[in-house]
């Protein structure tokens, strides 16, 4: 935790001067327990400006390959990264990010999959949705505006933008009843809940810059 809090400090401090970040809606961020951060996603550099949103650590998934080299296995592990095997089935990734969770940990996950580019949010998976209502946690949208300036699909370096960050309040998942599974009705009303807040919000935080 205290290579955490010093590699945190120093992506806060990069952000702000480089980049001139500006984060609105922190009052929404959970100060206890697990919840699912749900940024929208345009950029390599989205993981490290999530982690700009809160003081406390949250977890989120590495390819195995950068786990291969201890030192940086043991670096990526303090700040949060856990492995999932690449080409894996998406089970094998719920079901470690399920733990995650169930050990009273947030968790980054970016709904769209893969980097997109464009003003509109795509299409969203549903494995946010599911971590949600079946372990009854929070999701917390975000929106991210800038970072596509500050990072350009296929760049090699980081460009001085604005960068601006609009998080929204938490949805609420609705439990599943007591002694039955999780409704796939339940999943896509929240999934479709949250792909209009991340909207509104990437729409907001576009907005500002």
């Amino acid at each position: 935790m205290i290579l955490y809090r010093i590699v945190r400090a120093l992506i806060v401090g990069f952000s702000r001067l480089y980049w001139r970040l500006s984060i609105e809606g922190q009052e929404h961020i959970p100060a206890e327990g697990p919840f699912v951060l749900a940024p929208v996603h345009r950029s390599n550099v989205d993981f490290a400006i999530a982690s700009t949103v809160t003081k406390r650590r949250m977890r989120f998934m590495g390819k195995d390959s950068l786990f291969k080299v201890k030192p940086f296995a043991a670096f990526i592990s303090a700040l949060g990264a856990y492995p999932v095997h690449r080409g894996a089935a998406d089970r094998e990734a719920l079901r470690k990010t399920l733990q995650m969770i169930e050990g009273g940990e947030p968790v980054v996950i970016f709904p769209e999959g893969t980097r997109q580019s464009g003003p509109e949010v795509q299409t969203l998976f549903e494995g946010a949705a599911y971590l949600a209502t079946r372990t009854g946690v929070p999701i917390v949208p975000v929106g991210i505006g800038g970072s596509e300036k500050a990072m350009p699909k296929g760049a090699k370096f980081l460009y001085p933008t604005q960068v601006t960050v609009v998080i929204g309040p938490a949805l609420h998942p609705t439990p599943p009843q007591e002694g039955k599974r999780t409704s796939r009705r339940a999943i896509h009303e929240l999934t479709e809940q949250l792909h209009t807040e991340i909207q509104k919000l990437f729409d907001q935080a576009q907005a500002k810059l």
